[in-house]
């Protein structure tokens, strides 16, 4: 595995974030939480890839997607998808918290987006359903989205099933298994490389953002990691994953897989001295 230094990266055509600084205060009260940050990701046609941001607690991570998100401006800088501003793309995003309605069911959550672009009902279901399969929800699409009818592994299901169904350029995803137990997060982690490969076999160019500060599980669903540090917060390392797309969890044994873990963990003990 080799680290290779931002600065040698090619310009990509997935997404752009161009010198960007944010501050928060004025004056004396000034604080910098990011500044020379640049993020290049470049495209792969017809199967996107799976990029996983890592990084400490309060080094930026998740602001990263707030500004992919168009929910959040830089203080400077520059934000592109596919070269351009952000207006007109589509971006889904997942978050750690559930973020379903729990007075509809799963079938309603999904279509909602649809519904709100005043797609026909007919199209909207029959376009839901898709990912409905896809997601491994078909047997529960019609309960209420809330515990205990569905589990914590399901309502992020039913999340990522609603970002996707609006065929989204990009899909982030912040930190979205943190709330769950271990057991139920490693079944998630396989069902989201699951779903991936399905849409990259379909020929659906999705990349997928995801944030995590869990060093295994950005190596086992990531295509390429990038390592951010704090104070301020900007990327200092790309590392490709030269590992099957297709990866079972198998792959965790994998004499390839430890050293990208053991590589990884000593870039970040490095960046916290």
């Amino acid at each position: 595995m080799e680290a290779v230094p931002m600065t040698n990266t090619t310009l990509p055509d997935v997404l752009e974030l161009r010198n960007v600084k944010q501050t928060y205060g004025k004056g004396d009260s000034k604080v910098t939480i990011i500044d020379g940050l640049n993020l290049l990701v470049e495209d792969i046609p017809n199967i996107g890839q799976f990029i996983c941001l890592l990084g400490v607690s309060g080094c930026g991570k998740s602001t990263v997607l707030r500004y992919l998100a168009g929910l959040q401006e830089p203080t400077e800088g520059e934000v592109f998808l596919y070269g351009q501003p952000l207006n007109g793309n589509r971006v889904g995003m997942i978050f750690q918290q559930y973020s379903s309605f729990p007075w509809r069911t799963v079938l309603d959550n999904v279509t909602v987006g649809l519904e709100i672009q005043g797609v026909s009902k007919k199209d909207r279901i029959e376009k839901a359903m898709e990912f409905i399969k896809i997601c491994d929800l078909e047997k529960h699409k019609d309960k209420y989205c809330q515990y205990p009818s569905l589990s914590g592994g399901q309502l992020q299901r039913v999340a990522i099933a609603r970002s996707l169904v609006s065929n989204p350029n990009l899909l982030l995803l912040d930190e979205p298994f943190g709330a769950l137990d271990i057991q139920t997060r490693l079944k998630m982690q396989d069902t989201l490389m699951a779903i991936w490969e399905k849409l990259w076999k379909a020929n659906t160019a999705t990349t997928f953002l995801f944030v995590t500060h869990d060093i295994p599980e950005a190596v086992y669903l990531g295509t390429n990691i990038y390592i951010m540090q704090a104070n301020p917060g900007k990327i200092v390392y790309n590392i490709k994953v030269d590992l099957p797309f297709d990866k079972t969890r198998k792959i965790k044994r994998d004499a390839r897989f430890v050293k990208y873990v053991y590589d990884i963990e000593d870039k970040m003990m490095e960046l916290s001295k």
